[in-house]
């Protein structure tokens, strides 16, 4: 990893050290996604079918799991995962369940009553990505609280393995929500083929669930298409920031910096702290651990473009996260709460030295699927809001018209709105 000192770099300089990799190489990422959905629109089911062929290997005639593929994940499955898929299910729900928008009514004026429901996105579709390792934890992170929403439909779709076969754990954990319909296709095409609709895949309503850059901006483009469909967030590759003081573990930070690096070589991992000691200890921690990671070559491209930077206190590296956004960060601090306060742009928080990230990758029960790309300044973490839609509900009566007709009818002259105006008076009166 590469060292830097904060206040020893011009503006621009700073603005460079923050960008993440995948920002060098959009526009080919722009162009190569615009050609996929285009591909899919045209011909469907045959352009998947080469798209999975070219990029996964497998030539597959049908993307639907079938029952009998659901009944052999479970002999598959070694049942201590089994036992720890549900464990962290239930964890996941309990969060999120507490978590709930309930509806509520409020009288605004005497015979005035407005309301607000919740009603579930009908047709969702959910990516859960498998590029370098299955990633069921991704499943339960989507499933559960799409099931607590009462969404209809629930799509998945996560890419085949060599054998053309889903993996097994990414199946058990979509049984996470009975019913939900599992499509071995992924990457770009797969956001495509859910934003289109094809003859095999259903077009959905909102599509969810993290992935490379190409899986991202699949789902910006996504967006871009008439007919209203939305996505959860911009959830590209994988980042961390570490916020630490000079009493940090070095060989804890080493960890947490390392284990969002093996992610894959576009994932992106920051240090910063006003220790000089602690900077040497991390980076020594590092070249120690990197060489006992079966994942160690991806880790060593990701640590490329990856930072340790010494700033002159935890106020200021504060404020460099705050700028940055991280997905993650972890205040590796002696009292992480009260730093809390002044944190206004991260995906989820982690306080404390014995709070590793990976803690909400798998089972502390929040969820792992959180804006990347900077989009923690204006976005949120996914819950069970995020698949459900609220509705606003109005009733006046004829003395709650009486009550607040004039204000509406004052307002719409002033705006030149005068049709508005008279639907208002014409009730007034009537209710006179």
């Amino acid at each position: 990893m590469n060292r830097f000192d904060w206040n020893a770099l011009s503006e621009i300089e700073r603005g460079t050290l923050l960008q993440r990799p995948v920002q060098a190489v959009a526009e080919s990422v722009r162009a190569g996604v615009q050609a996929i959905f285009a591909e899919v629109e045209a011909r469907g089911d045959a352009a998947l079918r080469e798209y999975s062929a070219r990029f996964d290997g497998v030539a597959l005639d049908g993307f639907e799991v079938m029952p009998e593929e659901f009944a052999a994940a479970n002999a598959q499955v070694a049942p201590a995962v089994q036992a720890a898929i549900l464990e962290a299910a239930a964890r996941i729900e309990a969060f999120h369940r507490a978590g709930m928008a309930v509806p509520y009514a409020v009288e605004t004026a005497s015979g005035v009553r407005c309301e607000r429901v919740q009603r579930p996105i009908q047709r969702v579709g959910l990516y859960v990505p498998a590029g370098s390792a299955p990633l069921p934890s991704t499943a339960l992170m989507l499933c559960v609280p799409a099931r607590l929403a009462g969404c209809k439909e629930i799509l998945v779709c996560t890419p085949p393995r060599a054998d053309g076969s889903a993996d097994p754990m990414v199946l058990l954990a979509a049984q996470q929500a009975p019913g939900a319909r599992v499509f071995k296709l992924g990457g770009a095409q797969a956001i495509a083929a859910m934003a289109v609709g094809t003859a095999s895949i259903p077009r959905c309503d909102k599509l969810f669930g993290p992935g490379n850059g190409w899986v991202d901006e699949a789902k910006r483009q996504a967006t871009q298409r008439p007919g209203g469909l939305a996505i959860d967030m911009p959830a590209g590759p994988s980042e961390v920031l570490v916020i630490a003081d000079a009493g940090a573990n070095p060989a804890f930070v080493a960890a947490d910096l390392l284990s969002q690096a093996e992610h894959g070589p576009d994932s992106q991992v920051l240090l910063l702290t006003d220790s000089d000691a602690l900077l040497d200890a991390v980076a020594a921690e590092i070249t120690r651990q990197l060489p006992q990671l079966p994942r160690a070559e991806i880790a060593v491209r990701a640590l490329a473009h990856s930072r340790l930077v010494r700033v002159v206190d935890i106020a200021q590296a504060i404020a460099v996260s705050n700028a940055y956004a991280p997905e993650h960060l972890i205040l590796s601090l002696r009292e992480p709460r009260a730093w809390l306060p002044a944190i206004d742009n991260a995906g989820s928080v982690f306080l404390g030295d014995w709070t590793p990230e990976a803690l909400g990758d798998y089972c502390s029960g929040s969820n792992h699927v959180l804006p990347t790309g900077g989009a923690a300044r204006a976005w949120s973490g996914l819950s069970v809001a995020s698949f459900q839609k609220s509705i606003s509900v109005q009733l006046a009566t004829p003395q709650g018209l009486r009550n607040i007709g004039p204000c509406a009818a004052t307002l719409a002259h002033a705006e030149g709105l005068q049709a508005h105006a008279r639907a208002v008076e014409l009730r007034l009166e009537a209710a006179a």
